[in-house]
């Protein structure tokens, strides 16, 4: 009752006071001031990445607030904990959507030469997808951003990346949240990226996967569950996506203009689909991998030096303080004591997208190089 009457109280204060109230305020050095209104809240804490937990100080109106220090150009999510339960800031509509914990994203801008800031180029298009996937059981989307110019009847196809989403995140987060489709505008106009078509799916192969939330991948019976999902989804992306790509799009037929990468759960699918399928991937990428089975013997079987002919690029990068580092180090490891050439990136940051936004740009800049 004490949680309900919380979420009561910021939902519903004074309406007229609740309108005028912003949130975040970005000012023009970088630093951000947020603001909510508990007038009875006993406690209100901020919650932002790159920003310390810190303690938000009340006005005689009951309006909390706070103001960070500047932060570099980027995309922040956060959100406040009010007598210790989790809130969203009602003034900002921008959301991290998230099967298991929403959140607000802060826009800090950036210079023009940052991939993920929308410039005056030509753009892209979204188009959205559905339908019933008889492998899993249940109706899916899938995503597909086409290049600007896209030409249905071009006289060369378009090179195509599967683009997979992590855990508990859905199959639109790369947009929503990457960018992934402002980061290939701008590459593209820049004339560092190739046009290429990305697809992004639904990445879950089970029901079971999702249930129980973040508790359920501490238990003993999780990495089954997840591995099933890996084995069903890929059978759906080979059996069901791709096929509908193909006939709907004018995209390669050829291995070598097809590339599959991810973040988080989507890089270890990534990995676990590519590695164990060149003939339908030359191309392979992973971010951040989570999940990772360290019997990698297992999981990549074919795996070893004549890998080298197959993979035009297989890509491995991890953030400095993610805490998959050291699972994703023990990958790269193995990889250099089978002989497989690789290129293994760390760069500064965590397991987020602050991290996998500049990686994304990384990789599809090193696409489809040696291709028509």
């Amino acid at each position: 009752m004490k949680h309900l009457a919380v979420l009561f109280l910021v939902a519903f204060a004074t309406p007229a006071f609740s309108q005028s109230l912003v949130s975040p305020e970005v000012h023009v050095d970088g630093r951000v001031t947020f603001r909510l209104q508990a007038p009875t809240a006993k406690d209100v804490v901020l919650r932002c990445e790159g920003v310390k937990p810190a303690t938000m100080q009340k006005d005689d109106k009951g309006v909390w607030s706070i103001t960070t220090e500047p932060l570099a150009p980027d995309i922040y999510v956060y959100s406040f904990l009010v007598d210790g339960l989790r809130v969203l800031d009602p003034g900002n509509p921008v959301l991290k959507y998230n099967l298991f914990s929403t959140e607000n994203q802060v826009h800090v801008p950036g210079p023009a030469a940052l991939p993920w800031e929308i410039n005056e180029v030509p753009h892209g298009v979204i188009h959205r997808h559905h339908y019933k996937s008889a492998i899993i059981g249940d109706e899916r989307p899938f995503l597909v951003y086409t290049p600007p110019g896209y030409d249905p009847a071009a006289p060369q196809p378009y090179p195509v990346l599967y683009l997979l989403h992590g855990y508990s995140d859905a199959e639109d987060t790369w947009t929503t949240v990457g960018r992934a489709d402002v980061i290939l505008d701008n590459l593209i106009a820049r004339g560092l990226a190739k046009p290429m078509v990305v697809v992004m799916p639904l990445g879950y192969g089970n029901a079971e996967v999702l249930a129980g939330g973040w508790t359920r991948l501490r238990t003993p019976e999780f990495q089954a569950i997840y591995q099933d999902s890996h084995a069903k989804f890929r059978d759906a992306l080979f059996q069901e996506v791709i096929p509908q790509v193909e006939k709907a799009y004018r995209v390669s037929l050829d291995r070598s203009a097809r590339a599959i990468a991810g973040l988080s759960m989507g890089g270890t699918q990534s990995l676990y689909i590519g590695l164990n399928a060149p003939e339908r991937f030359a191309w392979v990428g992973a971010f951040g991998s989570g999940g990772l089975d360290a019997d990698f013997e297992k999981i990549y079987p074919g795996v070893g030096e004549a890998t080298n002919a197959q993979l035009r690029l297989l890509w491995l990068a991890c953030g400095e303080q993610d805490g998959l580092l050291g699972i994703n180090q023990k990958l790269d490891g193995w990889l250099k004591e089978k002989g497989v050439r690789h290129t293994w990136t760390q760069i500064p940051g965590a397991h987020s997208f602050r991290t996998w936004r500049p990686l994304l740009a990384q990789f599809t800049s090193l696409l489809f190089r040696d291709t028509p």
